[in-house]
């Protein structure tokens, strides 16, 4: 909760309104994976539900007992055994699918590309599982990884897994102290990296990043580099290069059997104080929820779907939604090395049309850009190919959700807009394409098997439209199974507010009809004259104005009201900033969703500090508006965009 909101006051104001509903397409719905009585199948045997579940996968040895539940702490499929490399590749190659295509890899230079079939994976997977080897990596060691978006990142990721190593990648765009102190932390022995990567048309360095970062931590045996873009580069006597270690080596490589419990990966997310927290996720559960999530909420259909997850797997959304997911699944991805506007900003479309793409997965902050660039771009290209649109990240603005519908997915196609975290491992709250009559901006309902709600600071279910915190109140089979190393800090970050309830820290509030929409972190929730309210429904009402593409709102210290409203805007492409913008927009904000919500200050900005992964920090943007030096920006995408929006301050109008 937010310091400086009282303890009675923690119930969120639920103000944002929303009347549109979209139903699944008939098509869609009579030939849907999960069917509505899944809801029923999980609610009166949830784990016979997710036994059934894992039972779509291949185990080694079966498990003894579904679940062991020692709160905080889970093991789920305790004495099952099962490779997830070999769930993932080997089992679709035996099954006489090898020709069929893994991943259509498409670099950002054009004309770039490599299509890659499953049995071209077995063959790339079993070289770096014997590479590894090689260099000394045994089940149970760290491997760092800190990679650029090409083949050799997911090949990376399965060789770790098929030999029971723990990887923990880092992402390629983070500083060398960032790098450094999750080496150091996991206590990796080697670490993958490349030379470089394509952003925005150059090259991009990685390997000085690597080197700084492993100048201090004696620990790490080797490096392993990939070379991507052929720029000079420093090479050390622990460096050793990919086609020189893993081209070499024989492409048959036998799977063991690993625990189901055994770790799978460390995923670093950030603290807001000390040092980032490493995830820990494991096999059984993990790839159970990750697969059974990726084939119920797109509805795949592998022999015919061609996927697309645009997330980078340096974060999880990748690790689940590009990697273990789809390949478990069987199914046909792609992956896309650099950035929407690159050469030009219709390349996300072009790689729709190119690849007939059938079901795309990206960000809100992605469709808001896509939206202030202009709707002429999109139409364009021949889209005719999507049928499920996805949204992950953050909260959707119901006007993003209703713009992706119409201008992607040529108002009929679905869109499940999805709540889960690095913590949770896959996906936990989101409409189903083929069941859920979908409301713009709504998370819907808990997914079958997961048990979620919204309840007050006590800890007590609030009735339907109520706000307060959204918890979990039953384990679930991809759950984090703590932070590497420190089980006190997971049990104090996720499972001392309330007992035995885990609190994700987010906001949400149920409807009328007891669907949820989540409110964001409570930590951005501002207190206005005793009313807690969401930054996320400010900014959606803002985003709801026919000239904003973009908002980001925080709260600033006011002696009269304790917080009021600050509000970052960018205009859409069509939209001129004129002198009365900011009172137009207040007073939007006022009809929307009451007086009470109507912020002190609008600065229109040209950008909006955000991280590589699309979140804007709104942390900074407190620090602006309340006048204070700007804190640490190394996360940022764009450092400078912090320089033009303090510049604007001085000129931005205060008004009552």
């Amino acid at each position: 909760m937010a310091d400086n909101a009282p303890e009675s006051q923690e119930t969120l104001s639920n103000l944002l309104q929303e009347t549109r509903r979209f139903a699944p397409p008939a098509e869609l719905a009579a030939a849907a994976n999960i069917t509505a009585d899944a809801y029923e199948q999980a609610a009166a045997d949830r784990l016979g539900f997710w036994e059934q579940a894992a039972d779509r996968l291949t185990w080694s040895r079966k498990w003894d007992t579904t679940l062991e539940w020692n709160p905080p702490f889970a093991k789920w499929f305790v004495g099952g055994q099962l490779n997830v490399a070999y769930n993932c590749v080997d089992r679709h190659v035996e099954a006489g699918n090898g020709d069929k295509v893994a991943y259509y890899w498409e670099g950002e230079p054009e004309g770039d590309s490599r299509t890659i079939t499953y049995a071209d994976l077995q063959r790339e997977v079993n070289r770096a599982a014997n590479a590894l080897q090689e260099l000394g990596v045994r089940k149970g060691d760290r491997v760092a990884i800190y990679m650029p978006m090409i083949p050799e990142l997911p090949i990376s990721l399965l060789a770790c897994a098929r030999i029971g190593a723990i990887h923990s990648v880092v992402f390629g765009g983070f500083s060398a102290s960032a790098l450094q102190s999750r080496i150091e932390d996991a206590d990796a022995k080697l670490v993958i990296t490349a030379d470089g990567g394509y952003r925005r048309g150059n090259p991009s360095a990685l390997k000085p990043t690597v080197d700084e970062a492993v100048a201090n931590t004696p620990n790490v045996e080797k490096v392993l580099v990939v070379r991507r873009t052929n720029q000079e580069i420093a090479v050390n006597d622990r460096d050793v290069f990919w086609e020189d270690v893993v081209a070499k080596q024989s492409d048959q490589h036998e799977a063991q059997p690993h625990d189901a419990e055994d770790p799978l990966y460390i995923l670093y997310t950030s603290g807001t104080t000390g040092k980032p927290k490493g995830i820990l996720h494991t096999t059984g559960g993990y790839l159970t929820q990750t697969a059974w999530t990726h084939h119920a909420v797109f509805d795949l259909k592998p022999e015919t779907d061609i996927y697309w997850c645009t997330a980078d797997i340096g974060w999880v959304t990748g690790h689940s939604y590009i990697v273990y997911g789809p390949l478990a699944n069987g199914a046909t991805s792609v992956i896309y090395e650099g950035t929407p506007d690159t050469p030009h900003r219709g390349r996300f479309w072009e790689i729709v049309q190119k690849y007939k793409v059938t079901i795309l997965y990206t960000a809100p902050t992605a469709i808001r850009t896509f939206m202030k660039w202009g709707d002429d771009i999109p139409a364009k290209f021949d889209m005719s190919s999507l049928r499920v649109l996805g949204s992950v990240g953050e909260p959707i603005n119901p006007e993003a959700y209703v713009w992706y519908r119409e201008h992607i997915g040529a108002s009929k196609t679905p869109v499940v807009d999805t709540w889960w975290q690095t913590e949770t491992g896959a996906i936990m709250i989101s409409p189903l394409p083929g069941i859920s009559h979908a409301k713009p901006g709504a998370a819907m309902k808990p997914l079958p098997g997961i048990v979620a709600d919204v309840v007050d600071d006590q800890g007590n279910s609030v009735p339907n439209g109520g706000g307060g915190f959204l918890v979990v109140k039953e384990p679930w089979p991809s759950m984090l199974r703590t932070i590497w190393g420190d089980d006190q800090r997971y049990i104090d970050t996720y499972w001392s507010r309330f007992e035995n309830m885990y609190f994700p820290g987010d906001g949400a509030k149920k409807d009328e009809d007891g669907d949820l929409w989540l409110l964001g972190r409570v930590d951005d929730v501002m207190l206005v004259s005793g009313h807690n309210i969401s930054t996320t429904e400010v900014e959606s009402a803002l985003v709801s104005h026919p000239k904003v593409a973009e908002a980001a709102v925080v709260g600033a210290t006011d002696p009269v009201t304790g917080q009021a409203i600050v509000s970052f805007v960018i205009l859409r492409g069509n939209a001129e900033e004129s002198d009365d913008i900011g009172a137009e927009l207040r007073n939007h904000v006022a009809k929307t969703l009451g007086p009470i919500a109507k912020p002190r200050q609008i600065l229109v900005v040209p950008e909006l500090p955000k991280t590589r992964s699309g979140k804007i920090m709104r942390r900074l943007l407190r620090d602006v508006a309340e006048n204070r030096s700007i804190g640490d920006v190394t996360t940022l995408a764009d450092s400078t965009v912090m320089n033009l929006i303090s510049e604007k301050l001085p000129s931005a109008k205060s008004e009552d």
